[in-house]
């Protein structure tokens, strides 16, 4: 914590931001951990291989599904309450998933754990952001976390690996318990209540439409990765979710205490920020599974060595988060998303022209690091970006809405780019090697113009009138 300066942030702070880091960083670590694993659950439990991908699925659906209203219910009834009862709740439900040995159980356990998820990662970011003023420590706590949460899907990757093949795919869960015991017993002490001294009501009917809106739409994404775009699942669950969003958006304008209240959508920076962190997440994470499918199916890497070959993106992203507050001081917050963008598609271009000799590891291996590096600059100025110039009781609001651009991101990023390899490589014939590759080259160069539209886009919309972009918040 010795980027924190020491005059605006006692010992007790430091604690509490400890405790919300180490919840923030488990639940990113569990978005990956159980990927390798996955064979070796079924088999083990009784999965055909068919249902496999319900384990993910049904873990995903809940953590962005849910992240929106649970956000506010942190802003109407308190987010250490609401972070406590999620760390609880992820604390039993991962204890029942590493006890698991029939198909239902573990599903229970994987949506209990998505449901966790949603509510602790609003109310933690709230937390954070309530207890630290607009400012340079505000910038590098999120600093902080956007390093953690990012290292946290890496180390997921590896740690699964190594889990799957050391010991048993339980301890993926039963290291959550471990956790969340540590959590309870030292944040009740350390974390302070945060709530509005009036409480309003609940918006039920944009509740329940937004949340159906996010569940649809987060599984028609699902089941565009595991099907195809052209199915039914998969489009006309799309579609419904875009129905659902649009008749959430006339019950907003019309409701007395709306869930999303319609002025802060129209924030730009709200838009706009979570717009950059929706494509941040997006192009990184699918990045990695592209990368994946080149190292196993092109240069003959085992699931471990390819897992440990993503420990450089993590250092990456570690120094990308400790950059990302001093770049948002010097250059101003639109200027270091742009930047980092600009950055993330330089060091991704590379990778369009890997090629089968082992020595392409070499360049894999600085395009990461590199790529990751901006990638955290990115997410550090979206989360900065996306809950500046907001009051307090909003602050929930606006986290969870960061959170789910991230869910949404990381859930939408892999289908669409995965359509994009897998049609290069039907087009020219059987999967082999040298298709995968052409696949992959293919998928990795849309990746790489997605972060320079994301660029152009942010330059051109996040900016002051007549102004070339500010640390602080824009005008709404």
């Amino acid at each position: 914590m010795t980027t924190l300066e020491r005059p605006a942030v006692g010992g007790r702070e430091r604690l509490a931001l400890g405790v919300l880091l180490t919840a923030n960083f488990t639940l990113a670590v569990d978005f990956s951990l159980l990927n390798v694993a996955l064979p070796a659950i079924g088999a083990d439990v009784g999965f055909s291989l068919g249902n496999l991908q319900w384990i993910s699925t049904s873990f995903a659906l809940c953590a962005a599904g849910f992240t929106l209203l649970f956000g506010r219910v942190a802003d109407l009834f308190g987010r250490r309450r609401l972070f406590l009862a999620g760390i609880l709740l992820l604390g039993l439900s991962s204890l029942a998933g590493g006890l698991a040995d029939t198909p239902w159980v573990l599903l229970v356990a994987r949506v209990a754990q998505g449901l966790a998820t949603a509510a602790v990662t609003p109310a933690a970011l709230s937390l954070m952001t309530t207890s630290f003023p607009e400012g340079p420590v505000r910038d590098r706590v999120l600093g902080l976390n956007g390093a953690l949460m990012a290292a946290g899907f890496t180390t997921g990757a590896v740690l699964g690996g190594v889990l799957a093949d050391l010991l048993s795919w339980r301890w993926a869960f039963f290291i959550n318990v471990a956790v969340a015991v540590a959590v309870l017993a030292v944040g009740p002490a350390v974390l302070a209540e945060s709530r509005p001294e009036r409480r309003t009501g609940l918006d039920l009917p944009g509740a329940v439409t937004v949340t159906a809106a996010l569940l649809a739409l987060v599984y028609g994404l699902t089941q565009a990765g595991e099907r195809s775009w052209g199915s039914p699942h998969a489009y006309g669950a799309l579609l419904a979710g875009a129905v659902l969003l649009a008749a959430f958006w006339q019950i907003e304008k019309r409701v007395a205490q709306p869930l999303v209240p319609v002025r802060v959508l129209r924030r730009r920076t709200v838009r706009w920020g979570n717009l950059a962190g929706m494509l941040a997440f997006a192009t990184e994470t699918s990045l990695v599974f592209l990368l994946t499918l080149y190292l196993q199916e092109v240069l003959g890497y085992s699931p471990l060595a390819a897992g440990l070959s993503f420990a450089v993106l993590g250092a990456g992203t570690v120094l990308g988060g400790i950059l990302g507050p001093k770049a948002i001081a010097a250059f101003g917050g639109r200027n270091a998303l742009v930047g980092g963008f600009l950055v993330q598609a330089a060091a991704t271009l590379p990778l369009v022209f890997l090629g089968d000799r082992p020595w392409w590891i070499a360049v894999l291996l600085v395009a990461t690091f590199t790529g990751g590096v901006a990638n955290l600059v990115v997410i550090v100025g979206f989360m900065v970006t996306a809950t500046s110039g907001l009051p307090d009781d909003e602050q929930g609001l606006a986290t969870g809405l960061a959170t789910m651009s991230q869910q949404v991101g990381i859930t939408m990023g892999i289908p669409v780019m995965s359509a994009i390899a897998t049609a290069r490589i039907h087009a020219l014939g059987d999967q082999a090697a040298h298709t995968v590759l052409s696949g992959v080259s293919t998928a990795v160069a849309v990746n790489t113009a997605v972060c320079v539209a994301a660029a152009v886009l942010l330059a051109v919309f996040l900016r002051r009138p007549g102004g070339t972009g500010a640390t602080r918040p824009l005008p709404a």
